[in-house]
């Protein structure tokens, strides 16, 4: 089993620090919460994340939006002997939270950004976007818990603690509320490491390459944008954001950490060309540029169909994704 890179504290908290994905030179700092989530989940357990990055060749574009990329379950098993199951939340939510986390388990819960501290820059005590947390820790005499969210590990307490659980008074005698949806992970056999951690990752690629989009999803997205350009146009910045969200930031991450998982590929001895990595890691940076570019033109009111933007991508898509497939073949 691996050393865990954290531990609890005397209170009961984690002392954690971010995984190297989420720190030094990235054009996207953030992807999804549940990504980052499960990258600073598996972290604290001991594990390398960028191992179970395979299923980044995957991504498609949806008809308005790219792949909401995820980390397939089964891979999470697979490699690191943790499983996940839905966690039925019969009574409490804050107790079966409890039940599960003193088994030494990690509960995965919806909650409303409208109380985690961490989101002060965006959600906190200003709006309520449905997120994924990990709570690996919770004092109710204390009103206190730990959690896994986005690129790092936080703590909140106080209302906070109550507004999680939905425990504040706007909540009571609300009997059309419903539960959350919440899986909990649990370790069921020992993880994978060096070379079959590594070989167990190519297994992986290789058949996610087999369900890899048929055509180029750039070619699609493109396809529809001169329509969603009229629809920003019109419904101006307070709709480009969550356009951007799903579209320009879900393919730049998405390809962002498939270029790291191939450079993590390449120094396990997995030999992978460079130019395949250069040229996702390309779909990054100009997904960014067209996003920028976006945003000066709805500033000023024009019509910007980011034809040279859309080259760049396409021909990046082309570079990275058939030659991948042959390489592994």
């Amino acid at each position: 089993m691996s050393v865990p890179t954290e531990s609890l504290s005397p209170a009961g908290a984690r002392e954690h620090v971010s995984h190297a994905l989420h720190q030094g030179d990235r054009v996207w700092q953030e992807t999804n919460c549940y990504v980052d989530l499960w990258i600073e989940l598996l972290h604290g357990m001991g594990f390398d994340p960028r191992a179970a990055l395979a299923f980044t060749v995957t991504q498609d574009f949806e008809g308005d939006q790219f792949t909401f990329f995820k980390f397939p379950l089964e891979d999470i098993e697979k490699l690191y002997g943790t499983q996940v199951q839905e966690l039925a939340i019969y009574d409490s939510l804050e107790d079966r939270v409890r039940a599960q986390t003193q088994r030494g388990n990690t509960v995965l819960v919806e909650v409303d950004g409208y109380y985690l501290p961490n989101t002060r820059a965006t959600s906190y005590k200003r709006e309520h976007p449905k997120t994924t947390v990990g709570i690996d820790f919770i004092d109710p005499p204390l009103r206190r818990l730990g959690y896994f969210h986005n690129t790092g590990y936080h703590t909140l307490e106080g209302e906070d603690y109550d507004g999680v659980f939905r425990r504040l008074p706007q909540f009571q005698g609300q009997a059309d509320l419903l539960f959350p949806y919440v899986e909990f992970a649990k370790p069921v056999r020992p993880p994978l490491a060096g070379s079959a951690l590594a070989q167990g990752s190519v297994q992986l690629l290789r058949g996610h390459l087999l369900r890899r989009p048929p055509r180029n999803p750039v070619t699609e997205w493109r396809a529809h944008f001169p329509a969603q350009l009229d629809m920003l146009l019109e419904r101006g910045e307070r709709f480009f954001h969550p356009y951007s969200f799903n579209l320009m930031r879900q393919l730049g991450a998405n390809f962002e950490f498939l270029s790291k998982y191939l450079g993590w590929l390449n120094a396990q001895g997995i030999d992978v060309p460079e130019s395949i990595a250069v040229s996702a890691q390309k779909i990054a940076s100009e997904a960014m540029v067209m996003q920028f570019r976006l945003v000066r033109a709805m500033a000023r009111g024009r019509r910007d169909t980011c034809d040279d933007c859309f080259d760049v991508l396409e021909a990046a898509y082309e570079n990275t994704l058939p030659p991948l497939a042959r390489h592994m073949a």
